[in-house]
């Protein structure tokens, strides 16, 4: 096979032992997966790679997440049985995420900057003392959220 029929780079040379099918399949599998983490940290659920610190923005983690349902919809009997669990998983995980977040209280998932700003603000001890009590808090309001989360589904 010539270079360009297989393609140059990184992601190339990953797949570069696969059949073009096996290749697709895995590139697809790496683009769920992208996707979901991708909205998964935008639900605060994962932090962010440069800050370390998780963020919070609801809309894009919902554009993520349509842009899963859309693969679905128009990949729809195109796919292996592997491609589809994983899609299908990828979905329920998010949807169930993304439920979590917004039932879940703004304070404990604060977007990067007003992160910094809090921490510029407050002395070193006064943060550690402020931590203690929303950790605590942030329990007792997941335990609230699944109560609630298990009464709306439950049959």
């Amino acid at each position: 096979m010539s270079d360009a029929s297989t393609g140059t780079g990184a992601a190339r040379e990953e797949f570069a032992g696969l059949g073009r099918e096996q290749m697709h399949s895995a590139l697809f599998a790496q683009m769920v997966l992208q996707q979901s983490n991708l909205a998964m940290m935008l639900l605060g659920k994962t932090p962010h790679p440069e800050t370390g610190q998780p963020m919070r923005d609801l809309e894009a983690a919902k554009l993520f997440i349509d842009q899963l349902e859309m693969l679905e919809v128009k990949t729809k009997g195109n796919l292996y049985p592997q491609e589809t669990a994983l899609l299908k998983q990828s979905l329920m995980a998010l949807r169930l995420a993304f439920v979590a977040t917004v039932n879940a209280p703004e304070a404990p998932a604060r977007t990067a900057e007003s992160t910094a700003a809090t921490a510029k603000e407050s002395p070193p001890a006064a943060a550690e003392n402020k931590t203690a009590p929303a950790e605590s808090t942030s329990a007792d309001s997941e335990e609230e959220t699944q109560k609630r989360f298990s009464k709306k589904y439950s049959a």
